[in-house]
């Protein structure tokens, strides 16, 4: 069976490392213009379901939250630029990022009370749960004949 020739690159297999150092040392590559995903915490708490999103270093107005079909998005994205010019050099640097969470809200939401808020890097979403129904018992009684 023929086989199809390949050129060898020699640093082919290395590539497969150096993801996991970026990670670990905070590196990124300098086309870094791909989704992100902030850590999440959600709880319970006092009847309400608190959602935390970490996104720090983005203003509140860029972020969305938004409620659709019970289903809650938390959304942003991020640009900044700088320049660094010198006697011998300009250096300029634009970075990008954004991101997009959804969760599944649990039926009877009212989407016009829940409220947002943002502190220290963190968009605190609280979200009143519905009153919990008892579930109630039904009697079956055998029909005659």
């Amino acid at each position: 069976m023929p086989r199809a020739i390949s050129r060898w690159d020699p640093f082919a297999e290395l590539s497969e490392f150096r993801g996991p150092w970026e990670r670990l040392l905070g590196w990124r590559p300098l086309d870094d213009q791909h989704e992100w995903m902030p850590a999440i915490d959600i709880e319970r708490s006092n009847g309400d379901l608190v959602l935390r999103a970490d996104v720090p270093g983005i203003k509140p107005e860029e972020v969305r939250i938004e409620i659709e079909d019970n289903i809650l998005t938390v959304r942003g994205e991020h640009m900044d630029s700088s320049e660094k010019q010198k006697k011998d050099y300009l250096r300029r640097e634009r970075r990008y990022g954004a991101f997009s969470r959804s969760m599944a809200l649990p039926e009877g939401v009212d989407p016009k009370k829940v409220k947002a808020q943002t502190h220290d890097g963190i968009v605190e979403v609280t979200i009143p749960l519905p009153k919990e129904t008892k579930a109630e018992r039904v009697s079956i009684t055998p029909k005659a004949g």
